[in-house]
């Protein structure tokens, strides 16, 4: 047996042509491993690009979390620590949320007029439509 392993060359026959056909072997070994490290992505990964995280941070308790921005990142784990190091250097963070860009949906700010008006017709939502009602109490 070849100190790598082969059977089929006996270690005392292990010459200059055993050594070619191993090194053949780990080529072949090698090219395995890159088509099988290949198949294993993180997912949302496609090709050599990370997908966009937008990262929220909250200040301190009892306030709501804020955009910071935005990052690469192969993973949700991966993200985080990134979040951590780019948008908390100075402790200025409790808590941290990394979300995939495109799981985000949010309306178009060209169209906020007509997004944001009041429907016709339903003056009943607004506190000002109702009138005090005499004889009810406390209000």
């Amino acid at each position: 047996m070849t100190p790598h392993g082969n059977p089929e060359f006996p270690a005392s026959t292990a010459d200059s042509g055993s050594r070619s056909i191993d090194k053949a072997e780990d080529q072949s070994a090698d090219r395995t491993n890159a088509a099988a490290a290949a198949e294993i992505r993180p997912t949302g990964v496609t090709g050599n690009v990370w997908p966009i995280w937008e990262v929220f941070v909250r200040s301190s308790r009892g306030l709501s979390h804020v955009h910071a921005g935005s990052l690469h990142a192969p993973d949700a784990a991966m993200a985080l620590r990134n979040a951590r190091d780019l948008y908390t250097r100075r402790n200025e963070g409790v808590s941290i949320w990394v979300v995939p860009a495109e799981a985000i949906a949010s309306s178009d700010p060209d169209s906020k007029g007509s997004f944001f008006e009041s429907p016709q017709g339903k003056d009943y939502r607004h506190a000002t439509y109702y009138t005090k009602s005499e004889g009810v109490k406390h209000l």
